[in-house]
């Protein structure tokens, strides 16, 4: 199977990319180096540089490669920056993506792999967080992601476009080969940027909120293992399968209790210092991911929330500066 990974030179895409070319399919990597790097690309896998709503490219490299499949990761993912430039975030994240699409229908893609989120949740009533929980984004981030489903929803109904919906929690970890990590600078995942703080790259660590409705007054959140979560997409590219699917490992940590469990893993005091809540953070996100394991026989291998912190803690050890430019 030939497949197109757009943001494949990013965090999740390079990860995602060294699955699939584990499992021998062809892969085509499309990125605009806005967060990605050259040096995360799987050697061998062709990187063209440039944007996902470029559609004479786009056309272009379905047709040379053959491509059977798109898995989307290409987007701005930073919430408080979509709450500050919401029409850069629907720039970027709704109309590429509607242009993708529409190179997808014309070019006889037939599967289309889209990486959403759980902030299209909002601030849910129910947790763990079903599919068919109500979707009320709180921020313009989950409004962007949300307009692409909608839009693959009516591809699907116009014009037959297979598609797969994955709704991510909190994706951290690194490959535990160590072949790629996370590396973006702008990067605000917790666990990045309390192995940074432990590694003395930041003199602190941000806690935003303390107290919201929970039981140490800091946000919740689901984390799950890089790896698990491009097994998934692996397992979304079998025929026939369409749907949307949350990924996560069903298990909740405040970020005080992420805190603690880095400094047991690194062995020394992280910094912290505390600041106001962030807009558009939710108190707490959970999932309910029984349909992916039911649906696509999808069983995580590193649900353990050491196991992910450890594997990022081995990355960033090694590449305390990240990949070089």
């Amino acid at each position: 199977m030939a497949v197109l990974v757009t943001g494949g030179a990013g965090y999740i895409g390079s990860h995602m990319v060294h699955e699939l070319v584990d499992a021998g399919e062809h892969v085509v990597v499309l990125d605009n180096l806005s967060t990605g790097h050259r040096w995360a690309v799987a050697e061998g896998v062709p990187l063209i540089v440039g944007e996902t709503g470029d559609q004479p490219l786009v056309a272009r490299l379905l047709r040379e490669h053959s491509i059977d499949a798109i898995i989307h990761f290409a987007a701005s993912i930073v919430v408080p920056d979509s709450v500050r430039d919401p029409l850069g975030y629907y720039r970027n994240n709704t109309a590429n993506s509607r242009a993708l699409i529409e190179c997808a229908v014309n070019g006889g893609v037939r599967n289309f792999i889209f990486s959403s989120t759980a902030a299209v949740y909002g601030n849910p009533a129910t947790i763990p967080v079903p599919e068919d929980a109500p979707t009320l984004p709180i921020s313009p981030y989950g409004w962007s992601k949300l307009m692409t489903e909608i839009m693959l929803r009516d591809a699907s109904h116009a014009h037959g476009l297979a598609h797969i919906v994955l709704r991510y929690f909190n994706v951290a970890g690194a490959d535990p080969k160590g072949r790629t990590g996370q590396s973006s600078a702008t990067a605000t995942h917790l666990i990045k940027v309390a192995a940074e703080a432990a590694l003395g790259l930041r003199p602190k660590l941000d806690v935003f909120g303390t107290d919201y409705p929970t039981p140490d007054g800091t946000c919740i959140r689901d984390y799950i293992h890089i790896i698990d979560l491009a097994q998934a997409h692996i397992l979304a590219l079998q025929p026939g399968k369409q749907g949307f699917y949350n990924l996560g490992n069903g298990d909740g940590y405040s970020v005080r209790q992420v805190i603690r469990a880095c400094e047991k893993i690194v062995g020394r005091p992280i910094p912290t210092v505390e600041k106001p809540r962030r807009p558009g953070d939710p108190p707490k996100l959970v999932a309910s991911a029984e349909k992916a394991i039911r649906e696509l026989g999808w069983k995580p291998q590193y649900p353990k929330l050491e196991q992910i912190i450890s594997d990022a803690w081995r990355w960033h050890q090694a590449h305390p500066d990240g990949y070089p430019d």
